[in-house]
């Protein structure tokens, strides 16, 4: 018996119907169900073909138990070695290797300095930064979030010099990205699931959150081909299996706003019944189909694809 795992947090819509919809199948040797952890021992398998995984990204336990299952033949979805690695800053210096286009983005240390460190550990950083660079390179107004992490949090917009230093003063330890404010006249979030299947949603994040999906807009079909082969072409590089990759259109051109969410919102009540109905057929046929492929993923930029001109 092949058992696809699913391993989850205080979600519940989306893993339960993951797990139903494989069940149903009735795929001949192959059962979902929820992982179930009572030890994790070095070098010892998990006893799943695969696993599923939405919550290890703030749970560092389970991710050196995924690391411990991949390493013993488990196929993860996502890559927890790649995630491990991953930011948002590191995506988009990618992106304006590969042809994508990002918006303006500078990386800036911690406002407070990091636990057991000193103004001497930073004998490599001038101070004071060069912001005059900065700012004419990003402009104002602009948004500035953490380099790593997602969800809305600690998210600001700052609309000029004085607005920015007061709100950075409240970041504390967090490192944060300051990113041009890209105005649009339309916004897509899109699902991509094995590399190749592409779910382009119209979304408004000028919504309330419960109405964001109600969107009054939709692609051509030229703009959705156009934003399809963009999704799968980040992702190829990244190497997620699941993943969804935000798209601002300013002037007719996608922005990639925001590409590092390994386990992306999936909640019915969230996404909508449609969206939800996608994803779910979408997952389910993959993780049985990586029962019989058994090949873990890893992007292109990790098996040093891609050329850089100097």
């Amino acid at each position: 018996m092949k058992k696809i795992g699913i391993l989850y947090g205080k979600e519940r819509s989306f893993p339960e119907a993951v797990i139903a919809r494989i069940n149903s199948k009735n795929m001949n040797g192959i059962l979902a169900e929820p992982v179930l952890i009572n030890k994790v021992m070095q070098g010892e398998p998990s006893g799943y073909a695969v696993i599923i995984d939405r919550i290890s990204q703030d749970v560092p336990f389970y991710r050196a138990y995924l690391k411990n299952a991949w390493l013993c033949g488990t196929v993860v979805i996502n890559n927890p070695f790649w995630f491990s690695a991953d930011e948002k800053f590191f995506n988009n210096c990618l992106a304006t290797k590969i042809g994508v286009s990002v918006p303006k983005t500078a990386i800036l240390p911690s406002n407070r300095l990091p636990d057991d460190t000193s103004a001497q550990s930073f004998s490599n950083l001038s101070y004071p930064l060069d912001w005059e660079t900065i700012f004419n390179y990003v402009g104002f107004p602009a948004y500035m979030k953490p380099f790593a992490g997602g969800g809305w949090k600690n998210v600001y917009r700052v609309t000029d010099q004085a607005d920015f230093f007061s709100k950075h003063a409240e970041t504390g330890q967090l490192v944060m990205l300051l990113q041009e404010e890209i105005v649009f006249e339309e916004y897509y979030r899109c699902y991509c699931i094995g590399g190749k299947e592409v779910l382009i949603m119209p979304y408004e994040p000028r919504n309330p959150h419960h109405l964001r999906y109600a969107a009054t807009f939709s692609p051509s079909p030229e703009k959705k081909a156009e934003m399809e082969a963009l999704v799968i072409k980040i992702n190829e590089w990244l190497g997620y299996d699941f993943n969804t990759v935000e798209l601002a259109l300013r002037n007719g051109v996608p922005y990639a706003i925001d590409f590092c969410n390994p386990a992306p919102d999936a909640d019915r009540e969230s996404v909508g019944e449609a969206n939800f109905e996608w994803v779910v057929e979408t997952m389910a046929n993959y993780a049985i189909a990586k029962t019989q492929d058994g090949k873990n993923t890893w992007g292109r930029f990790v098996k040093n694809e891609i050329t850089i001109d100097n």
